[in-house]
């Protein structure tokens, strides 16, 4: 599995840098305040990594952040319920049994 991974970035590698060495000619970004020039490929590279990044943190505060709060909430909600069939099973005799 780990040889996998590490192919697969690997290959993935290889075709950014083959895609970024294709598409070398410059462009300007204008800011208002500032000009960038960076070579076409590195910048649509630069703007997929980004919206990747944002897509992730806007999954991660929207569900993963959600899920996390439900979690937290069940685990409080089922401690004491717990505690009482702990406290159910340690008055019972030692041997009545539970399977009929």
């Amino acid at each position: 599995m780990r040889f996998a991974l590490i192919l697969a970035v690997l290959v993935f590698a290889a075709l950014g840098a083959l895609f970024g060495a294709l598409n070398g000619q410059s462009i300007a970004f204008d800011f208002y305040f500032m000009i960038i020039n960076a070579p076409k490929g590195a910048a649509f590279l630069c703007a997929l990594l980004l919206g990747w990044l944002s897509g992730g943190l806007v999954v991660y505060m929207g569900l993963v952040l959600r899920l996390r709060r439900r979690v937290r909430a069940l685990t409080r909600e089922l401690k004491p319920r717990r505690e009482r069939h702990a406290i159910a099973d340690a008055m019972q005799p030692a041997g009545d049994d539970h399977a009929a």
